[in-house]
């Protein structure tokens, strides 16, 4: 009778013994994979000839193992190879399969070279064909062709040929190893990156072909190239002179920069401004270059009627038809009389805040090119007198018709403001309040003016005197002393 105790170990043996079996059965024999073909799928390799292939080679993608040979046949053409892969491992069905040799005693193998990166994946059953294989010429021909040529040399040559390459490459070891290593990793790296490589050649072509088409102009190009160079030939002196009084001259501009450094930034930072507002306005500085030259050419024809006559200085013709006050001056959106200052006044105060330009209808015949017309450069047919409202989905309200000849003439019932406030000019929180109506202007009167003295009472009741205008005054009397303000006693 057995123990418990031994029945315990007897149990744990036989699940122990299972367990590694089953690891050895699967894992390491890989039986079903090699009786049962589990996980695995065939692929059929059409061979111009066996090239040494045998079953069980190996069977690479990318330098990754993913399969076996399992049969090498002949055919009536040539050789096929069967390939049984790993069903775990995409594979592209557009590829080619080459033989290759890990070294230079045999051990063929099949690679497969990927043509594209995309597309279906290779299944069971697909054929790859002979057009798409590549074996390696055999080695032993390739040693008799070899010897054959040596042969042919004459013997005294070939050791001039080996003493000669000796001292070329002798002491050269380290170099060549690098230059070795080197040419190795663009061989893997170039392999790596296939696909684009393979972009490069197939897309190379259109490329060399406008270089083909365009070869009279690289000709022109190369005889332009040939006539600089002898004209640089020529001019040697010059070409060294310069080259001599360069190095002078490009200190001294350096020396320039460094005097213009603390203002230079702030110049180079406005012609980035001029610049951008440049490009904004292009269309319209291309229309002033294309009209300018018409524009001076109408100028210089002024003068053609008067040309080799008495009256050579008299310009162009001249009317004389005179439209007073048509159309009529714009007075709408102005600040009141009362507030506009005297064209005599020679200090600068702040102006007012906001803007002020003509507000009537856009349409309107009166000042047609006022600031209410200006185009808007990124909004095309929009028209507006800020860039603020070019940008925005605001549009222009006019205050009035503009014909005010008599009232204010920025009566309105739209509630804007004169001067139109700017965003950010109102208080935080409410809308700037209308402007409210400026004082009334004074009533016209008439006064008594006394020549003999001239004096007289203004509208205010206070006494003024125009001495230079009275009888017996010294003083010459012209029309520009009534413009003058007068002396006030």
């Amino acid at each position: 009778m057995l123990t418990r105790r031994i029945k315990i170990q007897l149990v744990v043996f036989a699940v122990v013994s299972v367990v590694a079996g089953t690891v050895m059965f699967f894992n390491y024999m890989h039986v079903p994979t090699a009786f049962f073909g589990v996980d695995r799928y065939t692929v059929t390799v059409q061979l111009p000839e066996a090239g040494g292939l045998y079953p069980g080679g190996n069977v690479t993608y990318r330098g990754v193992e993913v399969g076996r040979v399992r049969d090498v046949r002949l055919t009536s053409s040539g050789a096929e190879a069967v390939l049984q892969m790993d069903s775990d491992v995409h594979i592209p069905a557009d590829l080619s399969a080459q033989v290759h040799s890990v070294s230079a005693v045999g051990e063929q193998y099949v690679e497969l070279l990927p043509r594209a990166g995309d597309g279906p994946a290779l299944r069971n059953g697909d054929v790859i064909p002979v057009d798409r294989t590549y074996v390696p010429p055999n080695l032993n021909s390739l040693l008799q062709a070899t010897n054959r040529g040596l042969t042919a040399i004459p013997r005294d040559n070939l050791k001039t040929v080996v003493d000669e390459s000796y001292v070329a490459v002798g002491g050269l070891g380290p170099e060549l190893s690098r230059l070795v290593k080197g040419t190795t990793n663009l061989a893997i790296d170039a392999r790596k990156n296939l696909d684009a490589l393979v972009t490069l050649i197939d897309e190379s072509k259109p490329v060399l072909d406008s270089q083909s088409q365009s070869s009279d102009a690289v000709q022109a190009w190369a005889a332009h190239l040939a006539a600089i160079t002898s004209q640089l030939r020529d001019n040697d002196s010059a070409v060294a002179g310069l080259l001599h009084t360069g190095g002078p001259a490009a200190a001294e501009a350096r020396q320039l920069f460094d005097r213009l450094n603390p203002t230079l930034p702030i110049v180079l930072a406005n012609l980035v401004s001029v610049g951008q507002v440049g490009v904004t306005y292009r269309d319209n500085l291309e229309a002033i270059l294309v009209e300018l030259p018409q524009g001076a050419a109408d100028v210089q024809a002024t003068g053609v009627p008067n040309r080799n006559t008495k009256q050579p200085y008299l310009g162009g013709y001249l009317s004389f038809n005179l439209n007073l006050n048509w159309p009529p001056p714009c007075v709408t959106g102005f600040l009141p009389v009362q507030q506009q200052r005297a064209a005599s006044f020679e200090d600068y105060p702040d102006p007012p805040k906001g803007d002020l330009y003509c507000r009537i209808p856009q349409d309107s015949m009166i000042n047609v090119r006022g600031a209410r017309n200006l185009p808007c450069e990124t909004r095309p047919g929009k028209r507006a007198p800020t860039v603020k409202m070019c940008e925005s989905d605001e549009t222009y309200v006019p205050l009035n018709d503009g014909f005010a000849w008599k009232g204010d003439p920025n009566a309105t019932y739209s509630g804007q403001n004169v001067p139109q406030l700017r965003p950010g000019d109102e208080p935080p929180g409410q809308s700037a309040p209308p402007s409210p109506p400026g004082p009334a202007p004074p009533p016209i009167a008439a006064v008594q003016y006394d020549p003999a003295t001239g004096m007289y009472v203004g509208p205010d009741g206070r006494m003024y005197s125009q001495a230079d205008l009275a009888h017996g005054a010294t003083k010459e009397q012209t029309w520009q002393s009534m413009l003058l303000p007068p002396k006030r006693n």
